[in-house]
């Protein structure tokens, strides 16, 4: 018979071992021993902030400045292809703002001249086109 205490309780002997799901009693949780293996260890050096300790950083990331700010460009011509081939990938993407480094404003106009310049063929929509029609040139 059990017997109850005065927090009310009930006792009725020990627990059983709650069973481990991914390292932590009584539960999935995310530490350790998981698909991916554990967050301690790496390059940190065992410090929880990470591996630097204050001082200057490895390498200063430089902003980009917008080409077409520079030099004071207010239309890009579809027509200027030589103007915006830097701004398309081998496969005739347009690059995105992170790449390239254009501000936006810029960027919808230099994605509407690529756009009208594809219907125009004057750039291919895709390497599969650029055997076809005029060439452009890399």
């Amino acid at each position: 018979m059990t017997t109850q205490g005065s927090g009310g309780s009930i006792s009725t002997g020990p627990r059983p071992p709650a069973p481990q799901f991914g390292g932590r009693p009584g539960g999935g949780g995310r530490s350790g021993g998981g698909r991916f293996g554990g967050r301690s260890g790496g390059r940190s050096g065992g410090r929880p902030g990470g591996g630097r300790r204050g001082g200057r950083p490895r390498y200063y990331a430089r902003r980009k400045l917008c080409a077409f700010c520079v030099d004071h460009i207010d239309y890009i011509d579809y027509k200027e292809v030589d103007k915006f081939r830097r701004f398309v990938t081998d496969r005739y993407k347009i690059e995105s703002r992170r790449k390239t480094g254009v501000c936006a404003k810029h960027q919808r106009g230099l994605s509407t001249a690529i756009k009208r310049a594809r219907h125009l063929a004057l750039v291919p929509f895709s390497p599969d086109h650029a055997d076809i029609g005029p060439r452009y040139s890399r």
